[in-house]
């Protein structure tokens, strides 16, 4: 380890010179096995690792993330799979070990956005994990250590460039952080409090039961929202986030961004789509890409056009509006993170589109009576954490 790091460029390649480093003479807590991470990647890589971290000390479970620019597309904990989710995440021919499965989980989440992405691992990165990465496209991953055969493992991806961050696992930064924005040096304390289930136990609906899944996932979906880019809304069921809406200027429309790769998680499960039949040598971007095609109102146009040839083995049977709407309504007990106040219930309304039937957000709205209300039309429990969880 060293006191800083010389890096390529910054965001782009004309922000030169950057490095990454300690202005209080310590080493680095990371260091660099393999590859040449860059300016994005440690911004990707240390704010992933601080979200698995926590949600391995919230649960108590193997954690995982899949990143991209600086916000997660997908983060979970180690709760096993059915054949089903094996299937969609592509991962049934696989043995897969506790940490392999949460990173199976995070990068299943929104596979789209997960292509190229940065990975984050609570645990030592083993064989397992290794494996189910070497086959994926992604630029890096930061551990707090490898096994031999799992650094022997990634070493070979990417031509032998795939970077690879050890991280020290007791490292822990100053309580106050500093960050300078046009010349201009912002100082604030960092955002240290705990997410726990003390903050769910503040329910303002009529309904008030939580049962323990609902609140593992709701801690998740918070806990994930620590770490994107605001504005944000998290869905999360199972032990995963299912759809992130990051960084949009309007709640409502975070709220339908989530909502949609919710939908398209679920959608992925209906019968049609794991009954597929792709073309022998389709590239697994390319095959992710045509599943969400497919599940689209845009496939009928794609089928119009005879383009559905050059990726499947035989004519698929469309997925009707109806048909989705209809599968759609089957799932339930979705649980929706905000990091902060929902404004108006058109935010409840459209996520009980997507089963949403438990919601954590801070409260503090003067509309909050219009967000409960609407709760309590559709039997939602909702607890108000007190928590505001800005994050930029």
């Amino acid at each position: 380890m060293s006191q800083e790091l010389m890096l390529k460029y910054g965001c782009n390649p004309n922000q030169k010179p950057s490095r990454i480093f300690m202005q209080d003479g310590r080493e680095l807590p990371i260091e660099v096995l393999n590859g040449r991470p860059g300016y994005i990647n440690f911004l990707d890589a240390f704010n992933s690792w601080q979200l698995v971290r926590e949600l391995k000390e919230a649960t108590g479970l193997p954690a995982a993330a899949s990143f991209k620019h600086v916000s997660p597309a997908g983060a979970a904990v180690a709760v096993p799979m059915s054949d089903t989710l094996k299937k969609i995440y592509f991962v049934d021919d696989l043995e897969l070990s506790p940490i392999a499965t949460a990173y199976a989980r995070a990068r299943g989440a929104d596979r789209m956005s997960s292509y190229g992405d940065w990975v984050a691992l609570s645990d030592v990165c083993d064989k397992e994990t290794a494996t189910l990465l070497a086959r994926e496209v992604s630029d890096g991953i930061i551990a707090p250590g490898y096994t031999d055969e799992a650094l022997e493992i990634l070493k070979t991806k990417r031509k032998g460039t795939y970077n690879v961050v050890k991280i020290d696992p007791d490292y822990r930064p100053a309580p106050v952080e500093h960050k300078d924005v046009f010349g201009v040096t912002f100082e604030q304390g960092r955002n240290e409090l705990k997410i726990d289930e003390e903050l769910l136990k503040n329910i303002v609906t009529e309904k008030k039961d939580l049962p323990e899944d609902a609140k593992r996932d709701l801690i998740i979906s918070l806990i994930a929202l620590k770490y994107t880019q605001s504005n944000s809304v998290c869905y999360a069921k199972d032990g995963q986030a299912i759809g992130i809406g990051a960084g949009q200027q309007s709640r409502i429309h975070c709220t339908r961004l989530a909502g949609n790769k919710a939908d398209i998680w679920y959608l992925r499960q209906h019968p049609k789509v794991l009954g597929l039949k792709f073309k022998e040598g389709i590239r697994r971007p390319d095959r992710d890409n045509t599943i969400d095609v497919y599940i689209s109102d845009e496939y009928m146009d794609v089928l119009a056009d005879g383009v559905w040839e050059q990726f499947f083995a035989e004519k698929p049977e469309v997925l009707t509006r109806e048909e989705k709407r209809a599968w759609l309504d089957t799932m339930t007990g979705v649980s929706l993170g905000s990091d902060a106040f929902f404004p108006f219930g058109d935010n409840i309304e459209r996520a009980r589109k997507s089963g949403v039937q438990y919601v954590a957000e801070p409260g503090g709205s003067i509309r909050d009576d219009n967000v409960i209300d609407t709760c309590n039309k559709y039997g939602m429990v909702m607890a108000f954490t007190g928590l505001r969880l800005f994050h930029h």
